[in-house]
């Protein structure tokens, strides 16, 4: 079996609707991929169902992160029914903000990563380093 080769990014808290219909409009007019590469668009929640209803069928959108229940009194928070919802099909959890800035230990988005798979949404596992983590080179 072959490996499918896939690329994918996301725009963190940028845009604008008339920015991201740009955007999209760009994406549209690319040359499409070979057969064996996978495009997914990570958007902010707010510009999925735009993204969604205007991207290019053949690529793929993913949420930027979201939450481990499906529902309740949690302020702010987008659960993994939502995404797919407003028309994602991933979800992209781990970023390194999120565990730098927010404070986001691995087991909880460990316990994210579950709540995604159990809602069908594909998930992009972040799990890199600061910038200042790599100049110093603890990392691998």
């Amino acid at each position: 079996m072959s490996r499918v080769f896939w690329v994918g990014g996301n725009w963190k808290m940028n845009g604008t609707t008339a920015a991201i219909k740009d955007l999209v409009a760009k994406f549209n007019a690319a040359p499409a991929p070979a057969a064996e590469v996978e495009v997914v668009v990570g958007a902010p929640y707010v510009y999925i169902p735009l993204v969604a209803d205007g991207l290019r069928k053949d690529w793929a959108v993913a949420g930027e992160n979201c939450y481990v229940k499906a529902s309740g009194a949690f302020t702010g928070e987008i659960s993994p029914e939502m995404l797919k919802d407003v028309g994602a099909s991933w979800v992209i959890l781990g970023h390194s903000e999120r565990r730098n800035v927010i404070g986001e230990a691995d087991d909880f988005v460990a316990e994210k990563v579950v709540k995604a798979l159990e809602a069908n949404l594909k998930v992009v596992l972040c799990v890199g380093e600061l910038l200042q983590e790599r100049e110093d080179g603890i990392t691998q």
